[in-house]
Formats: structure tokens, C-alpha cells, sequence
């Protein structure tokens, strides 16, 4: 597998923190996934997985994580990054 994309925005919203990995606008199917949930929470109690397909692959890629506002900003892409390594490794 490729190396862990890097983060490209952080952005605080409602309960969530959003760290996006990948324009969303890059894939033809987005969805949050309950196998990378679980291996989320491993990291970061709460936090979720956004996951990309695009049209001309069978592959899924970590679009963006979402982690629990309470942990603030530069934790949250801490573990956010930890959690991609994780998961695309």
C-alpha cells in the first residue's frame, strides 16, 4: 500500500473535528464504513472513518476522520493521522 496520505484541512464542525485526507470531491462513492469505525475507536474513542471510492478503482481510501470535538484541534490530527497509518498499512 501507498504511503498515508497527509492532512489537508482541519476543520471544527458541530461534534466533530474533520480531518480531511482527500478531496471529497475526488471519489464517486463516500461512505463511513463499521470496519473502520472499530479500528478507529482503537485510537480515538467516538471518532469515524469516511471512506472514498473512486469511479475507475475497486479500491476504498480514507477520505476523511472525524474525532470528537472534545480532544481539540491538534490532537485531533494526531490521532487522525494514526488512524489512517493504521488502517491504509
Amino acid at each position: 500500500m501507498a504511503d498515508s496520505p497527509s492532512v489537508k484541512a482541519v476543520e471544527t464542525e458541530d461534534e466533530y473535528i474533520h480531518v480531511r485526507f482527500r478531496d471529497p470531491d475526488d471519489f464517486d462513492t463516500i461512505r463511513t464504513p463499521d470496519w473502520a469505525a472499530n479500528a478507529a475507536r482503537d485510537v480515538s474513542e467516538g471518532s469515524e472513518v469516511r471512506t472514498g471510492k473512486r469511479e475507475d478503482s475497486d479500491d476504498w481510501e480514507v477520505q476523511s476522520v472525524l474525532i470528537k470535538k472534545s480532544v481539540g484541534e491538534d490532537k485531533a490530527r494526531e490521532k487522525a493521522e494514526e488512524i489512517v497509518e493504521k488502517i491504509e498499512s
